[in-house]
């Protein structure tokens, strides 16, 4: 663990012991960079605390004094609806504290291993448990972790088919060049890397959402399923010249397409594979009609 990482953790231990004083409080963790070992000058702390009941904002006014933090950064979230986030800054370090309702966190994972609701922010919080440090009410993390380790196949299919969407831009080059599109061109680029992940995270049973997504390569490395060097093709796809960077993204969800037949046959992958190899032809005036 490097000297950062020691002292955001320490920092992390010492912030929640105000929150863990109050009786509502049942458990708390830290989470990111911090948990992964990962942190750097930069670094965030990320502690998500757990209630029965949520506490006042004097409650949480007054636990922000005792930490000698800052006023509020920002806060998100509603506390009717059972859960919130805040941030402040403590010896200079930014604190982002999330806090939940027992009730309303069971009830998101929930939402996410049995509704298969992929689209929700909250997907990044489900690997943020996987790696958290329990700091306070480790018995009830643990069963979290456990339940979340256990990644259900119906939302592996439905990761896999929901990001299984690929825009054939590989058959529009002379089109796309011939036009100011620099900015569709780049939006296509970087949702079909997202579509790409989102595709093989489904396959590799990875917890996987394109909220502040970070540090691809090494979400990559835990991957068994994908196509030979995803990382740095991926990351070449924004530093070649538009004719190379589409011929390589297209090899890449051929690639791709292909290990979903192999390891998911029961996706229909006809629609995907239908726009391989397709390239726009050019319409030519007909002298007759003149």
């Amino acid at each position: 663990m490097t000297d950062r990482n020691q002292y955001l953790l320490e920092l992390a231990k010492r912030n929640v012991k105000v929150y863990v004083a109050n009786p509502k409080t049942k458990a708390a963790m830290v989470a990111g960079s911090v948990a992964e070992g990962l942190c750097d000058e930069y670094s965030d702390c990320d502690m998500s605390i757990y209630y029965d009941e949520l506490p006042s904002e004097e409650e949480l006014q007054l636990a922000r004094q005792q930490n000698q933090g800052s006023e509020r950064l920002w806060i998100l979230g509603d506390r009717n609806e059972g859960g919130f986030a805040e941030s402040y800054l403590v010896n200079g370090v930014e604190c982002q504290f999330g806090h939940v309702t027992i009730a309303q966190w069971e009830k998101d994972i929930s939402n996410i291993l049995e509704g298969y609701d992929i689209q929700s922010p909250l997907v990044k919080a489900m690997s943020g448990t996987l790696v958290g440090i329990p700091l306070y009410g480790e018995t009830l993390i643990q069963q979290w972790k456990a339940k979340v380790a256990n990644y259900p196949d119906g939302l592996a299919q439905k990761m896999v088919e929901s990001y299984l969407k690929f825009f054939a831009i590989w058959g529009m080059q002379e089109r796309f060049a011939k036009r100011d599109t620099t900015l569709w061109y780049y939006q296509i680029l970087v949702e079909s890397a997202q579509n790409l992940l989102g595709v093989l995270s489904g396959l590799n049973r990875l917890y996987y959402s394109i909220f502040q997504f970070k540090r691809m390569s090494r979400f990559i490395e835990q991957m068994e399923i994908a196509p030979e060097n995803l990382a740095a093709r991926l990351e070449n796809l924004f530093h070649q010249e538009p004719p190379i960077a589409v011929n390589q993204l297209e090899a890449l969800v051929r690639e791709t397409v292909e290990l979903v037949e192999i390891h998911m046959p029961q996706v229909d992958v006809s629609s995907a594979k239908r726009r391989l190899g397709w390239r726009q032809q050019p319409w030519e005036l007909d002298e007759s009609d003149r």
